[in-house]
């Protein structure tokens, strides 16, 4: 019988991914190490590829590529759900549950006919699949920027050229955009560097020590929404969100509806600004009646806000572009930087007004409030 807590256990749920030869195995060990160091229960849900192919059952025996994978994912599922509900009865406060590639990883080597033969099938949706997880860590392959440590020797599942794992690499991180939380590793630095950069990554998560994030916002002209929508690695997400009052100075309180095509998400966010480009964010994930019974208690100083977002994986960044409705010659676009001096390249077609970075009007509670005097 599980012992009764007097604190409400926090169970996170996230995605390592990557292309070929990323360091995910050696990402597995650091994150076991730093994370049970934190006093954190680590459960692992190993790749459901490499424990197919192991068993027997590769992808490529097999004549029907949509069925194989629509298996894959199917036991891919209730190996996470079997990990969270036994994560349920365990005695620890913080659990971490760490995905092995996820639900979306597979998208990357499906047609869209058989990914929407696999959606159906499951009775599922893409928003779904993609957001149930809490956050998606990307390891780029080494055949992207550190091609001499490239190989094919440590898994006798892996069998892409360097050509071919780049092609792979930039089709997951396509598969995965859209995420309100993906997060691109790259090799920019040796790979001791590379997996510190990944702990501290989910610790900002975590908020472990503390959840400090670094931005960067800019103002830019009205973009080709048509032209973004043709790029394998945008997609478009609408978002409908409203503030609630906090008790707590410079605190601010969001809820959130995300998603796309009837398809929602919903979240709380608590935000507060700190020194520089460096704000503090806890971020909770609500049910459809909690949503709703929140938005019931709404600050009526503030509007409800829509907006349709275009999330973009380019340049080894992910970036927010923002488009407002009331806006017809101008959006945001936002991206989370390792550091304040750290340089953004501007996606190509974006053309920027200015940066607008702590700027309090362009900041979405001041576009909210109803009496900005």
């Amino acid at each position: 019988m599980p012992m009764e807590r007097t604190t409400k256990q926090q169970i996170t749920k996230i995605v390592i991914t990557g292309g070929p030869c990323a360091g995910k195995t050696t990402a597995m060990s650091w994150i076991q190490n730093a994370f049970t160091q934190k006093g954190y229960a680590v459960l692992f849900v190993d790749e459901t590829a490499t424990q197919l192919s192991a068993g027997g059952a590769p992808w490529k025996a097999t004549h029907s590529n949509r069925d194989y994978q629509f298996r894959l994912l199917q036991l891919q599922l209730a190996k996470e759900l079997a990990f969270t509900e036994i994560s349920k009865t365990m005695a620890a406060e913080k659990v971490l549950i760490v995905c092995d590639r996820g639900a979306l990883d597979n998208r990357a080597y499906m047609s869209e006919e058989e990914f929407h033969y696999v959606l159906q099938n499951l009775n599922t949706n893409e928003v779904a699949l993609r957001d149930h997880y809490d956050a998606v860590f990307h390891l780029v392959t080494a055949a992207k920027g550190a091609e001499q440590f490239y190989t094919l020797a440590n898994n006798a599942a892996r069998y892409e050229t360097v050509e071919e794992a780049t092609r792979v690499d930039d089709a997951l991180i396509a598969a995965w955009t859209g995420h309100p939380h993906l997060r691109v590793i790259d090799n920019r630095y040796d790979f001791d560097e590379k997996m510190l950069n990944l702990i501290t990554e989910i610790s900002a998560f975590l908020g472990e020590p503390k959840p400090v994030e670094t931005g960067r916002k800019f103002l830019i002209a009205y973009p080709d929404t048509e032209e973004l929508e043709k790029r394998p690695n945008c997609q478009k997400v609408d978002i409908f969100q409203a503030y609630l009052r906090s008790e707590v100075p410079g605190e601010v309180i969001r809820i959130r509806q995300r998603g796309i095509d009837g398809n929602y998400i919903y979240f709380k966010t608590r935000k507060r600004q700190v020194e520089g480009m460096k704000r503090i964010e806890l971020e909770e994930r609500l049910t459809q009646d909690e949503y709703l019974d929140l938005m019931m208690q709404a600050d009526p100083a503030y509007r409800p806000i829509r907006k349709t977002r275009y999330c973009l994986s380019e340049n080894g960044l992910y970036y927010h572009i923002d488009i407002y409705p009331q806006w017809g010659d101008q959006a945001l676009m936002e991206t989370e930087v390792y550091s304040e001096g750290q340089q953004v390249k501007i996606p190509e077609g974006i053309r920027v007004i200015r940066e607008v970075t702590g700027e309090e009007e362009f900041t979405n509670p001041y576009i909210a409030r109803i009496n900005k005097g």
